[in-house]
Protein backbone atom coordinates (compact mmCIF):
# COMPACT_ATOMS: atom_id res chain seq x y z
CA UNK A 1 0.00 0.00 0.00
CA UNK A 2 2.93 2.63 1.05
CA UNK A 3 4.41 1.59 -2.39
CA UNK A 4 1.35 2.46 -4.65
CA UNK A 5 0.80 6.09 -2.19
CA UNK A 6 4.43 6.80 -3.59
CA UNK A 7 3.93 5.94 -7.19
CA UNK A 8 0.80 8.02 -7.15
CA UNK A 9 2.95 11.18 -5.25
CA UNK A 10 5.40 10.91 -7.99
CA UNK A 11 2.86 10.91 -11.01
CA UNK A 12 1.50 14.06 -9.51
CA UNK A 13 4.24 15.72 -9.22
CA UNK A 14 5.58 14.85 -12.50
CA UNK A 15 2.15 16.07 -13.77
CA UNK A 16 2.40 19.56 -11.95
CA UNK A 17 6.00 19.97 -13.69
CA UNK A 18 5.03 19.25 -16.86
CA UNK A 19 2.34 21.68 -16.65
CA UNK A 20 4.13 24.30 -15.21
CA UNK A 21 6.65 23.99 -18.19
CA UNK A 22 3.86 24.14 -20.83
CA UNK A 23 2.72 27.29 -18.92
CA UNK A 24 6.06 28.86 -18.83
CA UNK A 25 6.57 28.49 -22.67
CA UNK A 26 3.54 29.65 -23.80
CA UNK A 27 4.57 32.97 -21.63
CA UNK A 28 8.08 33.07 -23.62
CA UNK A 29 6.35 32.62 -27.23
CA UNK A 30 4.24 35.10 -26.22
CA UNK A 31 6.83 37.11 -25.03
CA UNK A 32 8.98 36.93 -28.06
CA UNK A 33 6.11 37.63 -30.50
CA UNK A 34 5.58 40.81 -29.15
CA UNK A 35 9.46 41.54 -29.15
CA UNK A 36 9.55 40.11 -32.56
CA UNK A 37 6.83 42.78 -33.93
CA UNK A 38 7.46 46.29 -32.80
CA UNK A 39 6.04 49.36 -34.70
CA UNK A 40 8.78 52.29 -35.14
CA UNK A 41 6.44 55.63 -35.81
CA UNK A 42 8.79 59.00 -37.27
CA UNK A 43 11.79 57.99 -35.06
CA UNK A 44 15.01 59.66 -34.99
CA UNK A 45 17.86 56.84 -35.61
CA UNK A 46 21.36 56.05 -36.41
CA UNK A 47 21.68 54.88 -39.85
CA UNK A 48 24.62 53.41 -41.25
CA UNK A 49 26.15 50.84 -43.05
CA UNK A 50 25.70 47.40 -40.94
CA UNK A 51 28.90 45.93 -41.74
CA UNK A 52 31.14 48.58 -41.89
CA UNK A 53 29.86 51.10 -39.25
CA UNK A 54 27.71 48.68 -37.17
CA UNK A 55 29.64 45.01 -36.92
CA UNK A 56 27.06 42.98 -38.27
CA UNK A 57 28.33 40.00 -39.74
CA UNK A 58 26.41 40.02 -43.35
CA UNK A 59 28.35 39.85 -46.18
CA UNK A 60 28.28 43.09 -48.89
CA UNK A 61 27.26 46.82 -47.36
CA UNK A 62 23.38 46.73 -46.27
CA UNK A 63 21.74 49.67 -45.04
CA UNK A 64 21.03 49.32 -40.66
CA UNK A 65 19.66 51.25 -38.06
CA UNK A 66 20.20 51.30 -34.21
CA UNK A 67 17.60 50.78 -31.88
CA UNK A 68 18.26 51.16 -28.40
CA UNK A 69 21.67 49.35 -29.05
CA UNK A 70 20.72 46.98 -31.21
CA UNK A 71 21.51 47.02 -34.91
CA UNK A 72 18.56 45.81 -37.06
CA UNK A 73 18.96 45.71 -41.27
CA UNK A 74 16.84 47.07 -43.33
CA UNK A 75 14.26 46.00 -46.01
CA UNK A 76 12.14 48.44 -47.95
CA UNK A 77 15.02 50.76 -48.88
CA UNK A 78 18.96 50.42 -49.39
CA UNK A 79 22.41 51.61 -48.62
CA UNK A 80 22.37 52.54 -52.53
CA UNK A 81 19.80 54.74 -52.36
CA UNK A 82 20.73 57.01 -49.97
CA UNK A 83 24.17 58.32 -51.95
CA UNK A 84 27.03 57.11 -52.54
CA UNK A 85 27.90 54.98 -49.67
CA UNK A 86 31.70 55.14 -49.90
CA UNK A 87 31.67 58.59 -50.37
CA UNK A 88 33.48 60.62 -47.53
CA UNK A 89 29.95 61.24 -46.13
CA UNK A 90 28.60 57.90 -47.21
CA UNK A 91 26.75 55.67 -44.77
CA UNK A 92 30.05 53.14 -45.08
CA UNK A 93 32.15 56.08 -43.36
CA UNK A 94 29.85 57.48 -40.94
CA UNK A 95 27.10 56.84 -39.02
CA UNK A 96 24.33 59.21 -39.85
CA UNK A 97 20.51 60.03 -38.56
CA UNK A 98 17.28 59.52 -40.30
CA UNK A 99 13.99 59.74 -39.33
CA UNK A 100 12.19 56.53 -39.67
CA UNK A 101 8.94 54.48 -39.60
CA UNK A 102 8.46 50.63 -40.08
CA UNK A 103 7.82 47.65 -38.51
CA UNK A 104 10.63 45.33 -36.81
CA UNK A 105 10.53 41.72 -37.85
CA UNK A 106 12.94 39.82 -36.29
CA UNK A 107 16.19 40.53 -36.71
CA UNK A 108 14.84 43.40 -39.80
CA UNK A 109 13.20 46.82 -40.19
CA UNK A 110 11.07 46.93 -42.78
CA UNK A 111 10.91 50.51 -43.42
CA UNK A 112 8.02 52.87 -45.30
CA UNK A 113 9.34 56.02 -44.37
CA UNK A 114 12.93 56.52 -44.32
CA UNK A 115 14.14 60.06 -44.47
CA UNK A 116 18.06 60.72 -44.32
CA UNK A 117 18.87 63.79 -42.43
CA UNK A 118 21.78 66.00 -43.74
CA UNK A 119 24.61 66.44 -42.05
CA UNK A 120 24.87 68.91 -38.97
Amino acid sequence: MWRSFQLLLVCICLTLVACDASTRDRASVSLEATQMARTIENERLEVSCGQCQFGLQEEGCDLAVRIEGRSYLVDGTSIDDHGDAHSQNGLCNCIREAIVSGELQGERLVVEKFELLPLE
